[in-house]
């Protein structure tokens, strides 16, 4: 595991993210479906970490998985992003966190497109968009 270049206490965290932005990021909650700001979003720019601002995606490499949350085929900056088998729930999933904060992203699926094949299925709470 990386070393983390932000490290706060859970008070400190829930003083500077919503209760969304805390469930998710630092407490690997999952937004519902279709309900997350970038779902439909189809702006320019970079997706950065919600919590330390990390460039994670660019809009060129985001697409509509049809699964109700910002979907992306490739990381931006791949040392930014750290992967995590995740049993949870009864299943064997690969978790995705941010490398600088620890923040849960969401998961990485092995079904999107070309030309990586690989879905970064993210929840909107842990990103932050800005436009190019």
């Amino acid at each position: 595991m990386s070393k983390r270049r932000v490290e706060k206490t859970e008070i400190e965290w829930k003083a500077v993210l919503d209760p969304m932005e805390f469930a998710v990021t630092r407490q690997a909650a999952t937004e519902r479906a279709f309900t997350g700001r970038y779902w439909d979003h189809h702006d320019d720019g970079v997706y950065r970490c919600t919590c330390c601002g990390d460039e994670l995606f660019r809009s060129e490499s985001k697409f509509d998985s049809g699964c109700g949350w910002p979907s992306f085929f490739e990381s931006a900056t791949p040392e930014h992003i750290e992967e995590h088998v995740d049993r949870s729930f009864g299943m064997a999933r690969t978790e995705v966190v941010c490398t600088g904060c620890g923040a849960h992203l969401g998961h990485l699926f092995d079904d999107g497109p070309a030309p990586t094949g690989m879905r970064y299925c993210i929840n909107s709470a842990s990103i932050r968009f800005e436009k190019s």
